[in-house]
């Protein structure tokens, strides 16, 4: 059933945990209820909010409007062949447990992405990567509803123009659509991606050349943990900024200068780790009362109580600090509203 709350207090609704209330609120269980928040903003002139797992975002003041959080869910096998099986999830699934699902019966594809915090439908917004593998790779569709018209659309992996940590919906088309459902296509056999960096080096202290689905995942699982702060006990919002890509020029110049730069060749630029810029410019592990860059992983902005205003300030200065060291601009990968 479709409820509105008035004036409600969204600070646990995130994971970053920065104070924050909702001019109005509602859970989202079926895409009725898509139908029924559409309506109420409407009647109201109010602009409305999604909200899935909260992971991946700052609040900065009180949401003038309608907020909605995702909860609707469900996993569907729509199809499957010889070699591989398309698959279809809900858009408030929570996305580790949806990996967990293609996990447990035996489909590849995901197992990177294991343990990214968020939705299913939070995923294609931000076609989320990790370790040599973005969202993209497997991507086939999406079905969302406009929330100016109530119309439904479907996107294909080319209409939602997916690019590093982004697509169409952060951009273009940021804030007009409900994403309500994700289908992926994924390979009944082994088809790794075992090339990055802390996989390969697990893979060799392990002496594991053919590694199984279930080592796979035991080793994604003891990297990210011994980087990545739990936001259930450290508040965070997870990588809070994007990856540089230049030019192979300017990364043989910095490289110069700094010979200890790594970074990851792509098509035609060079990514270079936020992360390292930020440790470089001694951020890691700083803390400026309540926020701070972690310790483990200066790419992480955590906070322990403190506000919207604590955590910008600090992000202002470490892109200030990364620009004069480096000649870069950061770009922040979370969405700050």
């Amino acid at each position: 059933m479709f409820k509105v709350e008035r004036n409600k207090d969204i600070t646990n609704f995130t994971t970053i945990k920065v104070p924050v209330r909702a001019q109005y609120f509602a859970v989202l269980k079926e895409k009725a209820d898509v139908y029924s928040a559409i309506s109420f903003a409407q009647q109201k002139n109010l602009t409305i909010y999604i909200l899935g797992g909260g992971s991946n975002l700052v609040f900065t003041k009180k949401i003038k409007g309608l907020v909605v959080k995702n909860e609707i869910k469900g996993i569907d096998i729509l199809k499957k062949t010889k070699t591989k099986v398309v698959i279809r999830a809900n858009s408030g699934e929570n996305w580790s447990h949806f990996v967990s699902y293609t996990i447990n019966h035996g489909f590849y594809g995901l197992e990177n992405l294991f343990l990214i915090y968020g939705t299913v439908g939070a995923a294609p917004v931000q076609n989320i990567g990790a370790y040599g593998v973005e969202l993209k790779d497997v991507f086939l569709s999406l079905t969302a509803i406009d929330l100016q018209t109530g119309k439904e659309k479907e996107f294909s992996s080319k209409a939602c123009h997916f690019a590093y940590r982004d697509s169409v919906f952060k951009n273009k088309y940021k804030g007009r659509y409900f994403i309500t459902d994700v289908t992926v296509q994924l390979d009944l056999k082994p088809h790794y991606k075992l090339d990055y960096g802390p996989i390969k080096m697990k893979l060799e202290e392990q002496g594991i050349c053919k590694p199984t689905l279930k080592q796979m995942i035991a080793i994604i699982s003891e990297i990210r943990n011994s980087k990545l702060p739990n936001p259930h006990l450290i508040p965070n919002a997870g990588s809070f900024f994007k990856n540089p890509e230049v030019t192979p020029g300017v990364y043989k110049k910095l490289q110069k200068k700094y010979p200890d730069l790594p970074a990851f060749k792509l098509n035609k630029k060079v990514k270079i780790p936020a992360g390292w810029l930020i440790e470089k410019a001694g951020f890691k592990g700083k803390k400026f009362g309540p926020v701070a860059m972690y310790e483990k992983q200066a790419l992480i902005l955590t906070n322990q109580g403190g506000s919207a205003r604590q955590v910008l300030a600090l992000v202002k200065r470490v892109k200030k600090k990364v620009k004069l060291l480096f000649g870069l601009d950061l770009e922040e990968e979370v969405n700050i509203i």
